[in-house]
Protein backbone atom coordinates (compact mmCIF):
# COMPACT_ATOMS: atom_id res chain seq x y z
CA UNK A 1 0.00 0.00 0.00
CA UNK A 2 1.59 3.32 -0.93
CA UNK A 3 2.03 6.13 1.51
CA UNK A 4 -0.64 8.89 1.59
CA UNK A 5 1.90 11.57 0.01
CA UNK A 6 2.28 9.54 -2.24
CA UNK A 7 -1.24 9.26 -3.69
CA UNK A 8 -2.03 10.99 -6.53
CA UNK A 9 -4.30 14.43 -5.48
CA UNK A 10 -7.93 13.91 -6.25
CA UNK A 11 -8.96 16.46 -9.45
CA UNK A 12 -11.58 18.41 -6.57
CA UNK A 13 -8.00 18.84 -4.84
CA UNK A 14 -6.40 20.07 -7.27
CA UNK A 15 -9.25 22.65 -8.57
CA UNK A 16 -9.22 23.96 -4.77
CA UNK A 17 -5.82 24.56 -4.79
CA UNK A 18 -5.20 25.99 -8.26
CA UNK A 19 -8.62 28.32 -7.10
CA UNK A 20 -6.64 29.27 -3.55
CA UNK A 21 -3.24 29.99 -5.23
CA UNK A 22 -5.25 32.11 -8.15
CA UNK A 23 -6.90 33.84 -5.23
CA UNK A 24 -3.45 34.63 -3.45
CA UNK A 25 -1.67 35.95 -6.89
CA UNK A 26 -4.56 37.84 -7.76
CA UNK A 27 -4.25 39.63 -4.20
CA UNK A 28 -0.73 40.48 -5.09
CA UNK A 29 -0.80 40.84 -8.49
CA UNK A 30 -3.95 43.39 -8.89
CA UNK A 31 -2.47 46.00 -6.60
CA UNK A 32 0.46 45.99 -8.06
CA UNK A 33 -1.26 46.91 -11.15
CA UNK A 34 -3.16 49.30 -9.85
CA UNK A 35 0.06 51.30 -9.12
CA UNK A 36 1.70 50.61 -12.21
CA UNK A 37 -1.53 52.08 -14.38
CA UNK A 38 -2.28 54.93 -12.37
CA UNK A 39 1.19 55.98 -12.96
CA UNK A 40 0.76 55.68 -16.65
CA UNK A 41 -2.83 56.97 -16.61
CA UNK A 42 -3.68 60.20 -18.40
CA UNK A 43 -5.34 63.16 -16.31
CA UNK A 44 -8.41 62.15 -18.22
CA UNK A 45 -8.56 58.69 -17.20
CA UNK A 46 -7.78 59.47 -13.39
CA UNK A 47 -10.73 61.87 -13.25
CA UNK A 48 -12.98 59.43 -15.38
CA UNK A 49 -11.88 56.65 -12.80
CA UNK A 50 -12.08 58.95 -9.99
CA UNK A 51 -8.67 58.17 -8.28
CA UNK A 52 -6.98 55.21 -9.06
CA UNK A 53 -7.32 52.79 -12.65
CA UNK A 54 -6.37 49.53 -12.98
CA UNK A 55 -5.92 50.02 -16.92
CA UNK A 56 -4.94 53.15 -18.43
CA UNK A 57 -7.39 54.23 -21.21
CA UNK A 58 -4.67 56.69 -22.57
CA UNK A 59 -1.59 55.66 -21.60
CA UNK A 60 1.18 58.20 -20.95
CA UNK A 61 4.57 58.99 -19.15
CA UNK A 62 3.56 62.54 -18.50
CA UNK A 63 4.14 61.43 -15.04
CA UNK A 64 7.71 60.02 -14.89
CA UNK A 65 8.52 63.39 -17.30
CA UNK A 66 7.21 65.64 -14.85
CA UNK A 67 9.28 63.81 -11.91
CA UNK A 68 12.80 64.02 -14.02
CA UNK A 69 12.59 67.09 -15.26
CA UNK A 70 13.56 69.11 -12.41
CA UNK A 71 16.08 67.53 -11.36
CA UNK A 72 15.10 66.30 -7.86
CA UNK A 73 14.08 63.12 -8.68
CA UNK A 74 17.13 62.47 -10.53
CA UNK A 75 19.44 63.81 -7.64
CA UNK A 76 17.31 61.17 -5.11
CA UNK A 77 18.46 58.16 -7.32
CA UNK A 78 21.89 58.84 -7.19
CA UNK A 79 21.74 59.89 -3.56
CA UNK A 80 19.78 56.17 -3.01
CA UNK A 81 22.17 54.68 -5.14
CA UNK A 82 25.02 55.95 -3.55
CA UNK A 83 24.22 55.20 -0.22
CA UNK A 84 23.03 51.48 -1.21
CA UNK A 85 25.89 50.53 -2.81
CA UNK A 86 28.73 52.50 -0.72
CA UNK A 87 26.86 51.18 2.48
CA UNK A 88 26.67 47.23 1.25
CA UNK A 89 30.02 47.19 0.64
CA UNK A 90 30.90 48.20 4.32
CA UNK A 91 27.92 46.46 5.92
CA UNK A 92 29.29 43.37 4.24
CA UNK A 93 32.97 43.85 4.84
CA UNK A 94 32.42 44.85 8.77
CA UNK A 95 29.96 42.06 9.45
CA UNK A 96 32.01 39.47 7.89
CA UNK A 97 35.12 40.80 9.56
CA UNK A 98 33.53 40.61 12.76
CA UNK A 99 31.65 37.11 12.35
CA UNK A 100 34.63 35.56 10.93
CA UNK A 101 36.74 37.03 14.28
CA UNK A 102 33.95 35.75 17.06
CA UNK A 103 33.76 32.40 15.00
CA UNK A 104 37.35 31.19 15.31
CA UNK A 105 38.69 29.89 19.00
CA UNK A 106 39.68 33.63 20.85
CA UNK A 107 40.78 34.19 24.39
CA UNK A 108 37.69 35.08 27.04
CA UNK A 109 35.75 33.95 23.71
CA UNK A 110 32.24 33.77 24.94
CA UNK A 111 32.18 37.10 26.39
CA UNK A 112 33.49 39.08 23.65
CA UNK A 113 30.45 37.42 21.51
CA UNK A 114 28.01 38.27 24.56
CA UNK A 115 29.68 42.14 24.67
CA UNK A 116 28.93 42.15 20.88
CA UNK A 117 25.59 40.77 20.84
CA UNK A 118 24.58 42.71 23.91
CA UNK A 119 25.55 46.23 21.45
CA UNK A 120 23.87 45.33 18.73
CA UNK A 121 20.62 44.29 19.81
CA UNK A 122 19.95 46.76 22.42
CA UNK A 123 20.03 50.41 20.59
CA UNK A 124 20.70 53.80 22.36
CA UNK A 125 18.03 55.53 20.99
CA UNK A 126 16.97 58.36 18.85
CA UNK A 127 18.35 61.16 21.00
CA UNK A 128 21.70 59.11 21.90
CA UNK A 129 22.32 58.53 18.50
CA UNK A 130 21.88 61.65 17.23
CA UNK A 131 23.99 63.31 19.60
CA UNK A 132 26.95 60.80 18.44
CA UNK A 133 26.36 61.62 14.55
CA UNK A 134 26.51 65.63 15.99
CA UNK A 135 29.65 65.15 17.45
CA UNK A 136 31.24 63.35 14.81
CA UNK A 137 29.88 66.46 12.37
CA UNK A 138 28.58 63.99 10.27
CA UNK A 139 24.58 66.17 10.12
CA UNK A 140 23.77 67.12 6.75
CA UNK A 141 26.51 64.20 5.36
CA UNK A 142 25.68 61.32 3.08
CA UNK A 143 27.32 58.68 5.42
CA UNK A 144 25.13 59.55 8.71
CA UNK A 145 23.15 57.24 6.60
CA UNK A 146 25.74 54.66 5.97
CA UNK A 147 27.51 54.36 9.32
CA UNK A 148 24.59 53.82 11.72
CA UNK A 149 23.69 50.85 10.04
CA UNK A 150 26.85 49.37 9.06
CA UNK A 151 26.30 46.39 11.47
CA UNK A 152 23.36 44.45 11.93
CA UNK A 153 22.55 41.38 14.59
CA UNK A 154 20.62 39.34 12.55
CA UNK A 155 23.16 39.24 9.59
CA UNK A 156 26.08 39.14 11.94
CA UNK A 157 24.11 35.72 13.73
CA UNK A 158 23.52 34.28 10.31
CA UNK A 159 27.19 34.79 9.17
CA UNK A 160 29.20 33.82 12.32
CA UNK A 161 26.51 30.27 12.54
CA UNK A 162 27.83 29.28 9.07
CA UNK A 163 31.31 30.32 9.09
CA UNK A 164 31.55 28.50 12.97
CA UNK A 165 30.59 25.00 10.61
CA UNK A 166 33.43 25.39 7.93
CA UNK A 167 35.44 22.74 9.26
CA UNK A 168 38.37 23.23 11.33
CA UNK A 169 40.55 20.79 9.57
CA UNK A 170 40.90 22.67 6.65
CA UNK A 171 41.84 26.08 8.60
CA UNK A 172 44.22 24.69 10.35
CA UNK A 173 45.57 22.86 7.02
CA UNK A 174 45.66 26.40 5.46
CA UNK A 175 47.54 27.84 8.58
CA UNK A 176 50.15 25.30 8.92
CA UNK A 177 51.45 25.85 5.01
CA UNK A 178 51.72 29.31 6.12
CA UNK A 179 48.30 31.29 5.21
CA UNK A 180 47.76 34.58 7.81
CA UNK A 181 44.06 34.51 8.88
CA UNK A 182 43.25 37.31 6.21
CA UNK A 183 44.21 34.71 3.61
CA UNK A 184 42.01 31.96 5.40
CA UNK A 185 39.15 34.55 5.32
CA UNK A 186 39.14 35.73 1.50
CA UNK A 187 40.99 32.77 -0.15
CA UNK A 188 38.92 29.77 1.99
CA UNK A 189 35.89 30.87 3.92
CA UNK A 190 34.55 33.54 1.85
CA UNK A 191 34.26 31.07 -1.22
CA UNK A 192 32.47 28.91 0.52
CA UNK A 193 30.26 31.41 2.02
CA UNK A 194 29.31 32.63 -1.40
CA UNK A 195 25.41 32.00 -0.81
CA UNK A 196 25.15 33.42 2.67
CA UNK A 197 27.03 36.23 1.90
CA UNK A 198 24.88 37.23 -0.72
CA UNK A 199 22.04 36.68 0.82
CA UNK A 200 23.31 39.16 3.55
CA UNK A 201 23.90 41.49 0.89
CA UNK A 202 20.50 41.50 -0.13
CA UNK A 203 19.51 42.18 3.38
CA UNK A 204 21.69 45.28 3.64
CA UNK A 205 20.86 46.38 0.21
CA UNK A 206 17.09 46.19 0.97
CA UNK A 207 17.69 48.17 4.46
CA UNK A 208 19.77 51.25 2.72
CA UNK A 209 17.79 51.52 -0.43
CA UNK A 210 14.21 51.73 2.25
CA UNK A 211 15.44 53.72 4.66
CA UNK A 212 14.38 57.24 5.29
CA UNK A 213 14.39 57.90 8.93
CA UNK A 214 17.84 58.44 9.31
CA UNK A 215 17.61 61.08 6.68
CA UNK A 216 14.48 62.77 7.95
CA UNK A 217 16.99 62.65 11.23
CA UNK A 218 20.01 63.78 10.33
CA UNK A 219 19.51 65.80 6.80
CA UNK A 220 17.95 69.05 5.97
CA UNK A 221 19.36 69.80 2.65
CA UNK A 222 16.27 68.51 0.38
CA UNK A 223 19.12 68.30 -2.25
CA UNK A 224 20.61 65.45 -0.29
CA UNK A 225 16.94 63.62 -0.27
CA UNK A 226 17.23 60.33 -1.29
CA UNK A 227 14.13 58.55 -2.92
CA UNK A 228 12.26 57.17 0.18
CA UNK A 229 11.49 60.67 1.58
CA UNK A 230 10.49 62.09 -1.43
CA UNK A 231 7.93 58.97 -1.44
CA UNK A 232 6.97 59.25 1.89
CA UNK A 233 6.54 63.09 0.96
CA UNK A 234 4.20 62.13 -1.56
CA UNK A 235 2.16 59.32 -0.43
CA UNK A 236 2.49 59.26 3.70
CA UNK A 237 1.64 63.06 4.29
CA UNK A 238 -0.39 63.46 1.38
CA UNK A 239 1.86 66.21 0.41
CA UNK A 240 2.85 67.17 -3.34
CA UNK A 241 6.12 68.97 -4.44
CA UNK A 242 5.70 72.31 -6.29
CA UNK A 243 6.19 73.16 -10.00
CA UNK A 244 9.17 75.09 -8.81
CA UNK A 245 10.66 72.09 -6.90
CA UNK A 246 9.37 69.91 -10.21
CA UNK A 247 10.58 72.23 -12.82
CA UNK A 248 7.61 71.88 -14.85
CA UNK A 249 4.10 73.44 -14.92
CA UNK A 250 1.07 72.36 -14.65
CA UNK A 251 1.67 69.55 -12.83
CA UNK A 252 -0.20 66.03 -13.53
CA UNK A 253 -3.28 64.70 -11.24
CA UNK A 254 -1.48 63.91 -7.55
CA UNK A 255 -2.19 60.01 -7.67
CA UNK A 256 -0.32 59.62 -11.34
CA UNK A 257 2.48 61.45 -9.80
CA UNK A 258 2.25 59.35 -5.99
CA UNK A 259 2.01 56.07 -7.97
CA UNK A 260 4.92 56.69 -10.26
CA UNK A 261 7.31 57.46 -7.16
CA UNK A 262 6.68 54.21 -5.91
CA UNK A 263 7.42 52.59 -9.34
CA UNK A 264 10.84 54.64 -8.79
CA UNK A 265 11.52 53.14 -5.49
CA UNK A 266 10.45 49.54 -6.65
CA UNK A 267 12.17 48.86 -9.46
CA UNK A 268 16.01 48.67 -8.55
CA UNK A 269 15.45 46.24 -5.85
CA UNK A 270 12.73 44.34 -8.46
CA UNK A 271 15.94 44.01 -10.61
CA UNK A 272 18.20 43.19 -8.52
CA UNK A 273 16.68 39.99 -6.79
CA UNK A 274 16.85 38.26 -9.37
CA UNK A 275 20.70 38.00 -9.84
CA UNK A 276 20.42 36.53 -6.06
CA UNK A 277 17.18 34.88 -6.17
CA UNK A 278 19.20 31.75 -6.40
CA UNK A 279 21.48 32.07 -3.32
CA UNK A 280 18.53 33.67 -1.30
CA UNK A 281 17.43 30.16 -0.35
CA UNK A 282 20.21 27.99 -0.07
CA UNK A 283 22.10 30.69 1.96
CA UNK A 284 19.07 31.64 4.28
CA UNK A 285 18.51 27.60 5.09
CA UNK A 286 22.28 27.27 5.39
CA UNK A 287 23.12 30.47 7.40
CA UNK A 288 20.52 29.66 9.94
CA UNK A 289 20.26 26.21 10.18
CA UNK A 290 23.24 24.49 10.76
CA UNK A 291 25.25 24.28 14.31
Amino acid sequence: MRPVWKENPSPGYQAIKALVLGGFALVIVIPILVVISTSLASDQDIIDAGGYVLWPSHPTIKAYRTLFSGGLMGRAILVSVFVTVVGTAIAVAVTIALAYATSRPVLFGRPVLLMVLFTLLFAPGIIPMFLVVKQLGLLDSLWSLILPGALGAFNFVVLRTFFMNVPGELLESARIDGASDFTILRRIVMPLSKAVIAVVALFYAVGFWNAFFNALLYLNDTSKWPVQVILRTYVLQGKSLSADQLGVEPLPQPQSLQMAVVVVALVPIVLLYPFLQRHFTKGVITGAVKG
